[in-house]
């Protein structure tokens, strides 16, 4: 049981309500932005994530064109999802080691030359495959790098703001930048264009280099020096050995469900007119929902809001996906489907609540962990449903998917009003301290500033 508080109601009543007061502050756009450190990780993000389309499109063309087999064009495209199954579990404790700044430049660097090793004329199918390879693994520890770095960035609410932008940005990359990809290619050939994908790496680390502080890495709470491998261990046993984690985990997860209509759209699209800008519009309708939803959830609702509303949102995700097995119009799909997209913007509290749990030091091997399981999830519910499909349609595919996950989604809930409690008593204590400092910093500021001296 805690102690009680045995101070007078009145500081009792300043102590709660300032807590208060700074857990509901809204952070807006225009202060994540004012940050020059995130300026400079958002813009190397989205070069690595244009400079991914950009590959993805040179080396089918590439392929393709070389071999003129469906096979090993489709090889070479799995390449560039792969890997980081792999580097997730395995490279993410990177971040937990060597400072994350450094790390994300030398991954940069890295990707860099091993993509301007791929764009030399005449490679053997294998050394190209495991050149790829290797420059699509050296994402996995910048991403969780990057991860690991922002809480240190923005703070508070700041930091939502930044991955609701994020994820803006990551939809956006999709829906244009396979288009950009494509004039690209057209115009410069593929080698040119695995150049230029090179090039955005090197620009990418420049911008680290430039823009973004080298911080030394959080202490560890044994004071030692533990081996790879333990960090391995030890942040595993954290994400999955507390309970708050692994919630948070099955939350983040849950996306295998949500995923399911964007990898049957092609099939989908064939009860219709089999036309590709129905296969692009349904597509499309997801991330669209997600960007709107994503704006709205961080704009309109109050921080501790976020975290009480996680559980309707994830069953709001799955919920409009039951409407496809009764066979709609094609405009009612796609605003279903939107509509379901802006309920995952419950991601971006769920991601905010991991951070506040997962210990600094651990966080690189933390997100890593979870980024590879999304990946794997998504992967394996789109292989599962493509072959369901097959012999039950895509309809009542989507349908049985948006049930199961409806299924879930409303067991973790149950379980996330248990203990969502703690997570915003946590997040109050956390916006106190915060302001306590920074109201100690300013105090300290006021009285060493000679100005402020009276004459």
């Amino acid at each position: 049981m805690p102690a009680r508080d045995t101070r007078g109601p009145t500081a009792s009543g300043r102590h709660r309500r300032g807590g208060d007061d700074a857990a509901e502050r809204q952070a807006t756009y225009r202060e994540v932005f004012a940050v020059p450190e995130f300026r400079a990780l958002w813009i190397a993000h989205t070069l690595s994530l244009l400079g991914d389309q950009l590959s993805r499109v040179a080396l089918s063309v590439l392929v393709f064109h070389q071999s003129h087999s469906a096979l090993l064009t489709g090889v070479t495209y799995a390449l560039t999802y792969l890997p980081p199954l792999i580097g997730g579990p395995l490279l993410s404790g990177l971040a937990d080691i060597v400072p994350r700044r450094r790390l994300m430049i030398i991954c940069d660097v890295a990707r860099a030359v091993l993509i301007a090793a791929i764009a030399i004329p005449g490679l053997p199918f294998l050394v190209l495959c495991a050149l790829l390879f290797l420059a699509v693994l050296c994402g996995s520890p910048f991403s969780a790098a990057r991860s690991a770095m922002m809480p240190d960035v923005l703070e508070g609410d700041k930091y939502v703001i930044g991955n609701a932008i994020t994820n803006i940005t990551m939809q956006g990359a999709q829906m244009i930048g396979f288009v950009a990809a494509g004039a690209t290619v057209a115009l410069i050939g593929t080698h040119w264009a695995l150049f230029v994908d090179g090039v955005t790496f090197l620009v990418s680390a420049l911008f680290v280099l430039v823009g973004v502080r080298e911080r030394p890495l959080p202490p560890r709470e044994d004071d030692g020096d533990p081996s790879f491998w333990e960090v391995i261990r030890g942040g595993t046993k954290i994400v999955f050995g507390d309970p708050r984690l692994r919630a948070l985990v099955l939350f983040a997860w849950l996306c295998g469900f949500v995923v399911v209509p964007e990898g049957l759209a092609a099939p989908y699209a064939a009860e219709f007119d089999n036309r590709p800008l129905t296969v692009g519009l349904l597509m499309a309708a997801m991330p669209t929902g997600m960007t709107i939803g994503g704006f709205l959830y961080t704009r309109f609702v109050k921080p501790t809001s976020r975290i009480r509303v996680m559980g309707w949102l994830a069953m709001w995700a799955c919920a409009p996906m039951i409407v496809s097995v009764l066979h709609p119009p094609l405009w009612v799909v796609f605003v279903v489907w939107a509509v379901g997209g802006a309920g995952s913007a419950y991601q971006l509290a769920a991601n905010a609540a991991f951070v506040l749990i997962v210990p600094p030091r651990s966080r690189g091997l933390a997100f890593g962990l979870v980024q590879s399981g999304m990946q794997a999830v998504q992967g394996l519910a789109i292989a599962a449903a493509g072959a369901l499909a097959d012999v039950l349609g895509p309809e009542l595919v989507v349908g049985l998917s948006g049930a199961a996950g409806l299924v879930v989604a409303t067991a973790l809930a149950m379980a996330w009003s248990r203990i969502r409690g703690d997570i915003i008593a946590q997040m109050r204590e956390t916006a106190e301290q915060r302001s306590a400092d920074q109201a100690s910093a300013a105090e300290a500021e006021t009285v060493t500033d000679p100005g402020s001296a009276p004459g």
